[in-house]
C-alpha cells in the first residue's frame, strides 16, 4: 500500500506520495452523475482503466488490453467539482501481462481534504498488431 502520511482533516489522509505523481487528475463533473447526482461509479471505473492502461502501455510499449479487474472497492462517494487523481503501479509483469494496481483518491474543491475513494487491480495483456498476445519486452533501464 501507499503511504498515506499524516492527516489533514478530520477523516482524511494525505495522498501517496512514494508513488509518484498522478497517471490522471481531473475535475468529476455534472456530466458523470449517476441519476442520483453523485459521481457514477462507472465513470471512475473507466478513469482507472485509463490510467492502468497508461501504465501498461509505456511498460510494454505497446498496445496492451484489459482482460480482468480484481477486487474493486468503493470506499467513498465522489461529488461534481472534486478533483479526481489516479495513482497507477506495476505490482507484476509476465511474459505478456502486466497486473497494475489503481488508486483513486479526491480533492473537494473548496478545500484541501483528501480521501482515497477507490482502488482495484487491473490485469492487461500486451498485444500486436495483430490483435494476439505478445512478450513484454525487457525493462529498459534508461527509461
Amino acid at each position: 500500500m501507499a503511504d498515506c502520511g499524516e492527516g489533514i482533516g478530520v477523516g482524511t489522509v494525505a495522498q501517496p506520495t512514494d508513488r509518484g505523481p498522478p497517471v490522471i487528475r481531473t475535475i468529476a463533473m455534472p456530466a458523470d452523475t449517476n441519476p442520483a447526482g453523485d459521481i457514477f461509479g462507472g465513470w471512475l471505473m473507466a478513469q482507472m482503466d485509463l490510467a492502468a492502461g497508461n501504465v501498461a502501455a509505456r511498460r510494454a510499449r505497446g498496445r496492451c488490453a484489459t482482460i480482468a479487474v480484481d477486487a474493486i472497492t468503493f470506499h467513498h462517494p465522489v461529488f461534481v467539482g472534486d478533483e479526481v487523481s489516479l495513482y497507477a503501479w506495476l505490482l507484476k509483469v509476465g511474459r505478456s501481462s502486466l497486473r497494475i494496481q489503481v488508486e483513486v483518491w479526491r480533492r473537494e474543491r473548496a478545500s484541501e481534504a483528501t480521501m482515497k475513494v477507490t482502488e482495484a487491480t487491473f490485469t492487461f495483456v500486451a498485444i500486436g498488431d495483430d490483435r494476439r498476445p505478445r512478450l513484454v519486452p525487457p525493462e529498459d533501464p534508461g527509461l
